[in-house]
Formats: C-alpha cells, sequence, structure tokens
C-alpha cells in the first residue's frame, strides 16, 4: 500500500510562513488576496517592432485568422459558478500546523481494489506535492472579518435550479457555516449535504423561492489531449474569472487518494479556484478544479480537475444518501514491475499483482489467491495500478463480475460477487492473526548477499510482526548485492520465493542458491515489511 506523509498547510495570513519544500502543489480552497506583479519581458527591439501599427495588425491578421470568441459560452454559464465562502471552525487548523499530513496515509480501507504496497517506485510528485488547505483571510484593500472569525474562500457551481451546489471536499472540511455567493453579491446561506474525502467532494444545499441558473455534466471520457477547455471560479478571492486552456494529459495520479484519475489542464488556476469547473466548448462541466502543481503557490500552468464521470456518481450519492457506498474486493494489490513480471512468465507489465487477500473478503470467496495477477476486471483491461480501485469501487454492490487472472504461467477466469467496503478499519484490513507463532528455528544461512535468521518469537516481537507472518528474517544485506540494490533492508521477513513458501533460512538459502544456478534472471521473492505483504523482483542474471 502506498503511504505518504504530505505536509498540510494552512495559508492564514501570517510573515511567518514559509514553505518547507522547493515545489508543492497547492490545493486551490482559500484565496489569498495579496497580488504579486511581474514584468513582462519583451525580446529586444528588431526591425520588426518599428513597423508602423497599420502594419502589424496587417500582418497578425494574416497570420492568424480571428479566432471564435468565447463570450456566448461563458455568458451562459457564469450565472451558475457560485463563490464559496466557509467560515472556520474554532479548532480549524492554522499556521502551527505546518507538519500535518495533508493526505490521509493510503491503506486498505481507502482501497476497495487493494492498494499500492509500500516502497513501490517514486513518483515525481512524491517529494514536491503538498496539498494545503487554502483557509486565507482576506487581504488588503477588503474589511477584514471579526475577530475569532476565519473564513475560507473557493469556488462551486450549481447543478440543479432548486440549489444544489458542488464544491471541493477541503474548501468545506473545517466549516462552522458556508455561505454561497452569486456573480451579482447576492448571499444565501449553504448546508453541507454531505462530503467525500476520498475523491475530495462535497454537495452544497441552498434555499430558494425560484429556479436557479445551473449547469449541466459533460462526458469527461470524450475528453482528448488538446481539446480546449474553460476554468471558471474565485482565485485570490477576486471573484468570477475566466480562463482558458487545454487538456495537457489524462489520467494523472497525484498521490492524492485511492481514485486520483485527475485531468491535467493548463489554464491559469490559482489558489481559491478549488471547487469551480471546467467546461468543454459546448459549455458541459467536464472536471472540478482541485489542485496546482506549483514552485509558488501560483499557476504555473499546470493544474489538476476531477473528471466529471467519476464526480457524477459521487456527487448523486452524495444527494440521495449523504454518503457514497463503493465496491469492495478486499486485495492489496501492488505495480507489476518488469523484473516480476518476467519471473512469473507475462510478456508485459500490466496488470496489478495481489499482495494479499483480506479473510472472508469477496475476492476470497471468488477464489482470488496470493501472487495472482489481475489482468482484466468486468471485460477492462487493467493497464495501470490504479485502475482496478476506480473500476471495483465503480462497481455496483452485490453485482457479479468476471475476472481475469494470470496464476501458474496461464489465465484463469473467476467470478466475484462485490462487495460494499466497510467503514471499520479493522473489518477492512482484517487479517486471520493466528494463535500461535511458529516454532523457533535456530539455524541461520546466507545467499545472494543476504544473512538470514529464524523468525522466532522473540524476533517477532521485535519486529511487531503478527501471528500470521510467516517466513525468514534478513538479518544483514551486503549494500553491493542485488539485494541491497533492490531496497531489501534487515527487518524484512522473506515469506516466500518463486511463489513456494520458506520455513527456515537453510531452506530459503537452498532456494535462492538454486535458482540462481538454474540460470532464472529474475526471482519473484514474497516480502513482509512492518506487516504488510509486497511482492518484488530480484534480478540475479
Amino acid at each position: 500500500m502506498h503511504r505518504f506523509r504530505i505536509q498540510l498547510k494552512d495559508i492564514t495570513a501570517s510573515p511567518k510562513r514559509s514553505f518547507r519544500a522547493a515545489l508543492l502543489a497547492t490545493t486551490l480552497g482559500a484565496s489569498a488576496l495579496g497580488v504579486t506583479f511581474v514584468p513582462s519581458f519583451a525580446p529586444v527591439a528588431s526591425a520588426q517592432s518599428t513597423m508602423p501599427a497599420a502594419n502589424l495588425t496587417q500582418q497578425a491578421q494574416q497570420v492568424s485568422p480571428g479566432l471564435p470568441s468565447l463570450s456566448p459560452i461563458i455568458q451562459k454559464v457564469m450565472p451558475a459558478v457560485v463563490n464559496v465562502s466557509v467560515t472556520l471552525k474554532s479548532d480549524a487548523g492554522g499556521d502551527d500546523q505546518d507538519d500535518q499530513d495533508a493526505m490521509p496515509q493510503r491503506d486498505e480501507q481507502d482501497n476497495p481494489g487493494g492498494d499500492a504496497a509500500p516502497n513501490f517506485p517514486a513518483s515525481p510528485f512524491d517529494q514536491f506535492l503538498k496539498r494545503f488547505f487554502d483557509q486565507q483571510q482576506p487581504g488588503h484593500g477588503q474589511n477584514r472579518p471579526q475577530v475569532g472569525k476565519r473564513v475560507a474562500l473557493g469556488s462551486g457551481f450549481i447543478i440543479d435550479p432548486q440549489g444544489y451546489v458542488v464544491t471541493n471536499n477541503h474548501v468545506v472540511g473545517e466549516a462552522a457555516s458556508v455561505t454561497v455567493v452569486f456573480q451579482d453579491d447576492t448571499k444565501h446561506p449553504a448546508k453541507i449535504v454531505g462530503r467525500d474525502p476520498k475523491t475530495d467532494l462535497a454537495l452544497l444545499k441552498i434555499d430558494t423561492d425560484k429556479p436557479l441558473p445551473f449547469v449541466t455534466w459533460g462526458d469527461s471520457d470524450q475528453a482528448k489531449v488538446g481539446d480546449w477547455i474553460i476554468a471558471v471560479g474565485n482565485p485570490f478571492g477576486l471573484g468570477g474569472t475566466v480562463t482558458t486552456g487545454i487538456v495537457s494529459a489524462r489520467g494523472r495520479d497525484i498521490h492524492s487518494g485511492p481514485f486520483d484519475d485527475f485531468l491535467q489542464l493548463d489554464a491559469a488556476i490559482n489558489r481559491g479556484n478549488s471547487g469551480g469547473p471546467t467546461f468543454n466548448q459546448q459549455g458541459q462541466v467536464i472536471g472540478i478544479n482541485t489542485a496546482i502543481y506549483s514552485p509558488n503557490g501560483g499557476s504555473v500552468g499546470i493544474g489538476f480537475a476531477i473528471p466529471s464521470d467519476l464526480a457524477k456518481n459521487v456527487v448523486q450519492q452524495l444527494r440521495e444518501h449523504g454518503k457514497v457506498d463503493r465496491g469492495w474486493l478486499g486485495v492489496q494489490i501492488q505495480q507489476i514491475t518488469p523484473e516480476i513480471a518476467s519471473s512469473i512468465g507475462l510478456k508485459s507489465d500490466h496488470g496489478a499483482i495481489i499482495a494479499d487477500v483480506t479473510n472472508g473478503s469477496p475476492a476470497a470467496k471468488a477464489g482470488v489467491k496470493q501472487g495472482d495477477v489481475i489482468l482484466k476486471y468486468n471485460g477492462h483491461d487493467i493497464d495501470k495500478l490504479h485502475d482496478l480501485p476506480l473500476l471495483v469501487a465503480g462497481t455496483p454492490i452485490n453485482s457479479k463480475v468476471d475476472m481475469t487472472v494470470w496464476r501458474n504461467g496461464k489465465e484463469q477466469q473467476l467470478q466475484a460477487n462485490v462487495g460494499q467496503m466497510p467503514n471499520d478499519t479493522q473489518q477492512v484490513a482484517s487479517n486471520d492473526q493466528g494463535n500461535s507463532a511458529p516454532q523457533a528455528s535456530p539455524d541461520r544461512a546466507s545467499a545472494l548477499g543476504l544473512q538470514l535468521g529464524a523468525l522466532d518469537q522473540r524476533t517477532r516481537q521485535r519486529l511487531h510482526l503478527k501471528g500470521n507472518v510467516k517466513g525468514v528474517v534478513v538479518t544483514n544485506v551486503a549494500s553491493d548485492s542485488p539485494a541491497g540494490q533492490l531496497g531489501i533492508e534487515p527487518g524484512d521477513v522473506i515469506v516466500a520465493i518463486n511463489q513456494q513458501p520458506v520455513a527456515t533460512p537453510t531452506e530459503a538459502a537452498q532456494k535462492l542458491k538454486q535458482a540462481q544456478q538454474s540460470g532464472d534472471k529474475n526471482l519473484l521473492l514474497l516480502m513482509n515489511r512492518h506487516g504488510i505483504n509486497q511482492y518484488v523482483g530480484l534480478s540475479v542474471g
């Protein structure tokens, strides 16, 4: 399971606040009202710069024909885009909470299809993404709130003439009260119908005696890289602001949650844009602006929006039930690496390998086993790791799904009855704890730069391992060995080698040496670190 510590920043106005990383990704929920003016740098004077204005205009028209105006679309959608003003609870985080986690640690309860195992190869975003609630008091030139009150400003949009408003969960997550502000500055108190932290979505409701302007959902699956988009929101508390750009990429996983599937945009979105809509050229909502990737907290042309096809189902469930029910298999998964693929006979590194199966879960009842690779789920190919959690979460509860798994060098077909993701952490991650630890084994052995010891009761207590963890413990690793370069550490437990369980250090060493002597280039090791199983491909070629 992926576990990240991503710091939480609360940007209440304070000259003492400082960034603790060179780069950071900003949740856009609150708006800072300070404006920084950056000079624009013109090229050195050239012959063209001395050309008469009339000639310049004529040349520009020849190079670039007139572009169509976006004004008709904007006039149509702008009345339905609102500002969201939040008075924060008195105990909401402040400047002294710089070191809190902005994201929950990712574990089984956050991931219905499973989650990435720890020490998964790092993403470029891991060290630089810091996502923080922008809870910013209005700045210069504005009336400050009463002493003791702290205000966050975000964006939202009306999806129903009865007054339902979509925004981000991080905008209203610590709200004592919420006010929706229309383009004409009329204000309406709002109640929170429901929130979903896993997708960072929230639904508000305002009372009205007349139908309100609203916008409709579009099909984000039809959005292609290069398509023009329009972002509308409340950056820096300035009010309704329109920016344009294109879809820069699809399916971005920025490790903000278990269901990341962001659209990446190059439209200028900033703090305060959180919860605002991204429109296609038909004026339909295809995304909800949520985060930016930035070295300075401002827009550098890399923004992320929750796709509408993910948001629609979540919003509908919030409206009907006030919460979100998701499908659940009960497996822990990890990415297939080329080494793992080679060791189990797969021709590509697509799919999700099962590192663990929860006892009594839908996956266990369907016959899914540790070491299986899920290649297809309900007719959908599993190309990337987070494809599976997204598909499982969106599956109706109690529905039957077909799965194609890779086991023992060939494909097999399984059918699972999808369950409901438990809310109880213990129930979600439960495993058979076992009633007794295996008997201590006094022997030690070494192979491939690994020194191995018995997993006795004293070692279990020192490593805080549960009774169901079996295998041999790594006591030392040669730094220049393949195992050392792979990141295996003392304290790791080798559970199985090439899908064969090992019980003693001597047995494990023999299997390692035999595999190396047989000419295998890659070995598949099932490791347990801190009680969590993970497959690794050990290259010995």
